[in-house]
């Protein structure tokens, strides 16, 4: 798993300048593992995450290539809070067979398994790309990126956003997605015929209605216009369809 950093947080304040900023509900870090995200003030991603509680500090498990970035973000939120961020030497063990003594179940689906945080990396070869496409769950980078509104991604259904936590970073304008209007775009799980690089986009009758992703075993995870997404798309040379 060298593809994640681990940063740690610590101070008296570490947890609740947390809670003013992400997602999801830090008070949940006492169950295990929590999702979330770090957004821009009009609420578009800015990068994902775990968090683990390592006794009274936190551990933030993110994509090694948020990580520098993400570390300067939170340090220009920090102000006057008794909180410090380091970038640690610490890694991530995953799978989806037995859980070793000290992991934590990922809380974004039970197919997922389990994430060890220790000195040795790695993960038991999971196919992991088969396991996303198949719940529709999003990736740094791939999926995820710096448009990409969280609600539009299924962080809802991945248990990666709080409603009633209260104020954080873009706050205002998930809730307004959430509660206001309805979605008219989004990530969705497709019939794939064929194979295109990740990143293709998908038309329908001439027009571009949405982008293909990640893709496994005929099917792959597509961003699309719900109301044009209709009968069979093109995607390069892949054929798409899409039973909403």
């Amino acid at each position: 798993m060298s593809d994640r950093r681990i940063l740690r947080l610590t101070g008296a304040d570490a947890k609740s300048f947390l809670q003013g900023l992400v997602t999801n509900n830090v008070d949940h870090l006492d169950s295990g593992l929590v999702y979330a995200a770090l957004l821009t003030p009009q609420g578009k991603y800015l990068a994902d995450f775990f968090l683990a509680a390592d006794g009274d500090a936190v551990l933030l498990d993110v994509e090694a290539s948020l990580a520098e970035g993400l570390m300067k973000r939170l340090n220009m939120y920090r102000l006057r809070a008794d909180v410090q961020v380091e970038m640690t030497e610490l890694q991530v063990k995953r799978g989806t067979g037995a859980a070793p003594e000290g992991a934590l179940m990922d809380p974004r689906h039970g197919d997922l398994g389990w994430r060890l945080y220790g000195a040795e990396g790695g993960d038991d070869g999971s196919d992991w790309d088969a396991i996303r496409v198949a719940h529709c769950i999003p990736e740094s980078g791939v999926e995820l990126g710096p448009e990409s509104y969280i609600l539009e991604a299924g962080f809802e259904a991945l248990k990666g956003v709080d409603f009633r936590k209260g104020c954080y970073v873009g706050q205002e304008v998930t809730a307004r997605m959430k509660h206001k209007t309805e979605l008219r775009k989004g990530l969705r799980r497709v019939e794939v015929a064929g194979a295109a690089p990740v990143g293709t986009e998908i038309t329908a009758d001439g027009k571009v209605i949405g982008t293909l992703f990640t893709q496994s075993g005929g099917r792959g995870i597509a961003y699309l216009r719900f109301d044009r997404a209709k009968g069979e798309m093109q995607a390069g040379d892949a054929r798409v369809t899409w039973h909403a």
